[in-house]
């Protein structure tokens, strides 16, 4: 699967995350960044939803999974997800996610090995600024497909 279909499939394939107006900023193996945009997601207070911030924070585990690992073969599901909201946002935020070559290395093993591999994810979502608006830790599975 070429990049841009993968970007067009993470922005597109969950209709509520196309409706939020999430984007892929930047996708490689091994890192993705995107962003919620502030407008269209405001609460009732005037600020963007938590729920906003929480798809923020799940969907980068998944293009993870996608951009690393053959699409065709694996698929990605959340197992745990924690956020803790620091800041109110009152603009676009952004995260940005990585996994080492040393994990990637793991987790392909892990699949060739039990035709299953979790994976941890830990980041900052940043307002426009730069700053840190939340932190997340996601815990994910990526699973052979047909399994």
């Amino acid at each position: 699967m070429l990049m841009d279909d993968m970007r067009r499939m993470i922005e597109t394939a969950i209709p509520f995350v196309q409706r939020s107006g999430l984007r892929v900023l930047e996708m490689r193996p091994g890192y993705v960044k995107l962003r919620m945009p502030f407008e269209g997601n405001q609460n009732h207070v005037g600020t963007m939803y938590a729920g906003a911030l929480f798809t923020l924070a799940e969907i980068p585990g998944g293009a993870l999974c996608y951009c690393t690992f053959d699409p065709r073969r694996y698929f990605p599901l959340a197992k745990e997800m924690t956020i803790r909201y620091t800041k109110r946002v009152t603009t676009d935020a952004v995260i940005e996610v990585a996994l080492s070559g040393q994990e990637i290395e793991r987790i392909q093993r892990d699949l060739d090995t039990h035709g299953k591999a979790d994976f941890t994810v830990e980041a900052d979502i940043n307002d426009a600024a730069g700053e840190a608006v939340a932190s997340i830790r996601g815990l994910y599975q990526i699973r052979v497909v047909g399994s």
